[in-house]
């Protein structure tokens, strides 16, 4: 019998200095993806104050199905 294991999707969070939270549309399947997606970013000025962090699909900062 194979193993099961839950497969996380991967989200791009932002947060403002307001401590506003935004959930990108765009998911990852790995970590390692959502992460080179960030360093991309970075490579560019960003304002001060915001910051950017992957958070997995089992995170209470995704919406899992609610609006089923």
């Amino acid at each position: 019998m194979a193993s099961t294991s839950a497969a996380l999707v991967w989200y791009m969070v932002i947060a403002s200095p307001g401590n506003g939270l935004v959930v990108l549309p765009s998911t990852f399947d790995k970590r390692e993806q959502c992460t080179a997606a960030i360093a991309e970013y970075q490579k560019q000025p960003t304002p001060a104050g915001w910051s950017l962090q992957c958070v997995p699909s089992a995170s209470p900062f995704t919406d899992n199905g609610s609006a089923e």
